[in-house]
């Protein structure tokens, strides 16, 4: 071991070391409001992001332990956004957590830190081995939070779905990596990828490997038909968890999606990719179609998810054209565009919800926003653009996030990825519907209740912020774009 190796690790041992002095000094906080704990969280979150900051800026690509970790532009581009999102998750989450008593003891934190840790090692893992351990520890850390709220049944129930379906998928990755390594007799990325490259790549066994990883990455990714656990996960967890699930995730998600298929599996590409093209194809049609008649707030968000990764799927599939390279760094910029702008929408979206919950009541129906507007104009303005971002609607960054990805997927040059594009247009006006109903009671709508609407001084600042991020990128979205493009492209060369 040289010192090299800890360069390459520093961001997770300094995260590692930031949770676990979290989780020591909360055993002297007596506040029910746990507010030096929320305080050292930010703090260490925040030298952390300017930490993972300072490496992605460096464009330095780095290789530690005989190969089994990699530090490098995008990799610490998404630990640093990753770690941003959590830091919003908490300043929305802390008010509606200390009315739910979750913040007797500080689980809250702590496990939202080590989630936080398991995404840094899917980030970094280039070995089979770490990026599993990466992700059964932010999966855990998942079920915990999840049944967080020990007096609701609901999240209970929801925990339980989660870990056992969780447990399913989990079974099937490793299963898929594991013939994966039976085929190629490597569990490293790179030399897999040499493998495969200088061996027999129609391999029934490498097939059949890369049916289950995909199988694998489909759950975690929320998308159809491996979709049934959001809708009641969202539903039944606590919101605060609910966001943290929902947000950060994505970007360990897109980053594993990079180094197993991408890095690891590039010459099976067509496989792959067709592959995904399903999920996508049925994500959108499955997500779209069954928000429609969601009553829940949340459950409709859910059902978008799955709609919206449908969108991801497509920039995934449509990298590698007929052995070609060259529609690569479009199709790959413009997917982890894609993810930001969701994630970016997605925090603002649960952000104003937990701002409308009280004590004993979640904001959980659609009717709960009736009238929003003559009560918090700012709250309704920033739901608002959430929804209209999400939909598409320019000047809004979900719409410029949506352009990308389909003019990556006709770039394919392909008459059935024209049509498939089109079918993705369809669906984005269906989609439209159930985003626009939610804009129409909060304008047009009588108030239901008649309470006024408070929140956490910093919450609402972040919340407006956040808000103004999502017109402000729908603007001016070249920084944003030239930023992944850089890092898509740092990754292949």
């Amino acid at each position: 071991m040289n010192s090299i190796d800890w360069v390459v690790i520093y961001p997770e041992l300094l995260l590692l070391v930031v949770t676990c002095v979290i989780a020591l000094a909360d055993l002297f906080v007596k506040s029910p409001q746990r507010t030096l704990t929320y305080g050292l969280s930010l703090v260490g979150l925040g030298a952390v992001a300017v930490l993972t900051g300072l490496y992605a800026v460096s464009g330095a690509t780095l290789v530690g332990f005989d190969g089994m970790v990699v530090s490098d532009p995008l990799g610490n581009l998404l630990k640093c956004l990753a770690t941003l999102a959590v830091m919003v998750s908490l300043v929305y989450g802390r008010g509606y957590a200390g009315d739910r008593g979750m913040l007797k003891g500080g689980e809250y934190f702590t496990l939202a830190l080590f989630s936080l840790l398991g995404m840094y090692i899917m980030i970094s893992g280039h070995n089979f081995l770490i990026l599993y351990l990466g992700l059964e520890l932010l999966t855990l850390s998942s079920y915990a939070m999840v049944a967080l709220q020990r007096d609701s049944a609901r999240a209970s129930e929801a925990a339980m779905k989660y870990f056992v379906l969780g447990a399913l998928a989990s079974g099937f990755l490793l299963y898929g990596l594991s013939m994966l390594y039976g085929a190629t007799g490597s569990l490293d990325i790179s030399r897999v990828a040499v493998a495969l490259m200088h061996g027999n790549s129609e391999s029934k066994t490498l097939i059949l490997g890369v049916v289950f990883v995909v199988a694998g990455l489909g759950f975690k990714f929320g998308a159809a038909p491996f979709h049934s656990w959001v809708p009641d996960v969202y539903q039944g967890a606590p919101t605060a968890v609910t966001l943290l699930i929902a947000g950060a995730p994505k970007f360990a998600a897109f980053a594993i999606v990079i180094r197993l298929l991408v890095m690891g599996l590039l010459p099976l590409s067509f496989d792959w990719q067709q592959m995904l093209l399903v999920l996508a194809i049925l994500s959108l049609l499955i997500g779209n179609l069954a928000a429609i008649v969601q009553t829940s707030i949340k459950r409709m968000l859910a059902f978008s998810t799955i709609a919206q990764m449908g969108f991801v799927m497509l920039g995934f599939s449509s990298g590698v054209v007929d052995n070609s390279l060259e529609n690569l760094p479009a199709a790959y910029s413009a997917t982890l565009f894609y993810v930001i702008s969701y994630v970016l929408t997605t925090l603002a979206t649960f952000g104003v919800i937990m701002m409308l919950a009280r004590s004993g009541h979640e904001t959980d129906d659609i009717t709960d926003f009736a009238g929003l507007n003559q009560k918090s104009p700012l709250y309704a303005g920033v739901m608002a653009a959430c929804m209209f971002s999400l939909a598409g609607i320019p000047p809004l960054v979900g719409f410029y996030a949506k352009l990308l990805v389909l003019q990556a997927l006709i770039g394919t040059g392909s008459s059935f990825a024209l049509g498939v594009a089109i079918f993705a247009v369809i669906m984005s006006l269906i989609g439209a519907f159930y985003y626009l109903r939610v804009v129409k009671v909060m304008y047009f709508d009588a108030p239901v209740r008649s309470e006024g609407v408070t929140g956490f001084a910093d919450a609402r600042v972040v919340l407006t912020l956040n808000g103004l991020l999502l017109l402000v990128l729908g603007i001016l979205p070249s920084g944003l774009l030239n930023l992944s493009l850089q890092a898509i492209v740092s990754l292949i060369s």
